[in-house]
Order: structure tokens, then sequence, then C-alpha cells
């Protein structure tokens, strides 16, 4: 995985003007597009589609200082059809204009070219299982978030915090299927975006009630990891071990589906906890 993910930051380079067909490129090497793209934004910080954008315009300014080309000309040649929709995207980059870059030479915001490497020392320890699950149901309280690849998401903290106590209790009851216990999860994924819910596992013969979300989870097989201690922090080093450690090193890939996470028992302050972080998985 990592000798691909660098494939396609070389492919990137190479075809920066150019869309790329990321699930082409992922066949070619023996994975798949969803799992090409989830690793790069784990692994990156950064969706796929934000590093080409950061690129593009590292690129496109050092042609707008240069000052050889007219703004239209430079746009188009980095698939823009209209100055103002370069402009746009070059301020969202650099926080200026290009017209103010050219006058001023600055400001600019650099994208390093990426490259990944392997960590091999093995430091962190996996405790991992692999289980097989039949369909079931997610149901609880969703809600449309914006994907934050670092630190607390806040817009997930304040939609947890608004729901009353005795809610958690009602979801706590309604809960029949692993994952037991309330659950934190993450699904349908876009470039920015993610549904968080939060709720329980049920059967699929379990009624949801009307005032609820559900999602319903396809069979298949999971990836288990458990953690235990200083919470969040050592699930979310968990989380980066994943795709730094255990999915270059094991024959699995992420499949679609949601990604789970069961906090098992907790400290009353939630400063320590122990965890299960659950990943649909697939052979790689």
């Amino acid at each position: 995985m990592i000798s691909a993910l660098n494939r396609l930051v070389d492919l990137v380079e190479e075809r920066l003007t150019e869309d790329l067909d990321i699930d082409g490129l992922a066949r070619e090497f023996g994975t798949t597009g969803y799992h090409l793209r989830r690793m790069f934004s784990s692994l990156a910080g950064m969706p796929l589609s934000e590093y080409v954008r950061r690129r593009r315009m590292t690129v496109a300014a050092a042609e707008v200082v240069r000052g050889q080309d007219d703004l239209l000309g430079i746009a188009v040649r980095h698939g823009y059809g209209s100055t103002e929709a370069f402009g746009r995207a070059f301020r969202a980059v650099h926080g200026a204009g290009p017209g103010d870059v050219r006058r001023d030479g600055g400001p600019l915001r650099t994208q390093p070219q990426l490259r990944f490497r392997l960590s091999v020392e093995g430091s962190i320890p996996m405790d991992t299982r692999i289980v097989d699950r039949p369909a079931f149901r997610l149901a609880g309280h969703a809600a449309r978030v914006p994907l934050i690849h670092r630190g607390v998401n806040p817009h997930i903290q304040r939609h947890i915090t608004a729901l009353p106590q005795q809610e958690h209790a009602r979801l706590k009851a309604l809960g029949d299927a692993d994952p037991a216990g309330l659950l934190q999860v993450s699904d349908d994924l876009t470039e920015d975006e993610l549904t968080y819910l939060h709720g329980v596992a049920i059967t699929g013969g379990t009624p949801v009630p009307e005032d609820l979300d559900a999602i319903e989870v396809a069979a298949g097989r999971w990836a288990v990891f458990r953690t235990a201690g200083p919470h969040p922090e050592t699930l979310q080093t968990m989380w980066a071990a994943t795709a730094t450690d255990w999915f270059p090193s094991n024959p699995w890939r992420l499949r679609p589906g949601p990604s789970i996470v069961a906090i098992l028992e907790h400290a009353a302050d939630f400063s320590s906890a122990t965890c299960e972080l659950w990943l649909p998985v697939e052979p790689g």
C-alpha cells in the first residue's frame, strides 16, 4: 500500500492538469479506489482531492509570479474555465488573489510533494481480531458534519451534548447486537463531510423507533482493534496505526461501510477508556 500511495503521488505530479481515474489506478495497484482514498486521507491528513488542489495551486503560483503568461491562460492550463473560478481556488489556498500575488510576489503557501514511508519498528501493539457479522442495523441520532482529520470534531461534540441524558439510556436499552453499548459511528464519507451517528447496533428484525435514524449495515468481515489508556489519545493513536502499520502489514483492505467505536469501560471523567474500533474489511 505504501508503494501504491507513492506511485499515486508521482502520477498526480505527472498529470497535475488532468483528472485522474483513481478507481482505474487502484485496480492497477491491486486494490480499490475506496481503500486507496481512505488510506491516503488517513496518512496525509487531507483528502486526495485537497492535496491535488494544493499542488495545482502551488505550481500555478510559480507561473503567476513569473508573469510570462496571462492569468486566463494559466487558469485554463490548470483546469479552470475562467479567471474567476481560478481566482477563488487560488485565494482558498494562498489567502490572496492571483493578481495581488503577481503584483506583490506573495503571500504564497506551498504544498510540498508528499512521500509516504512505512515505520517498521512495531512500537504499537495491535490487539486485533477478525469477526464475521451478519447484516445488522445502526439506530440512533445522526447528523451530517464536516470532516476533520486531526483533533476533536466540535460539530460531533455539540451533536452528542445536545442529547438529553435519558436518551442515552433509551438507546442502550434498544441495542441488542454487537458491537454492544453506545456507539460512535462514522459513515458515508466524502472529501469534506461524513454522517455521524450516536446510537446502538440492533438485529435486522428489531424495529427502529420513528424518531431515530438508521443505517443498514451489510453482512461481512470486520477488523476489531482494542485499545485501553488515556482517552481519546490512545484511540486516536490506534486509528493512525491501522493505516501506517496494520493495513500495510496484513492481507486486508477497507470495504465500504461505517467505522464504529464502542466504548467498553471509562473513567468517570472520561480521562481513560477501553474501546473497540470496528473497521469493515475484505481480503486485500
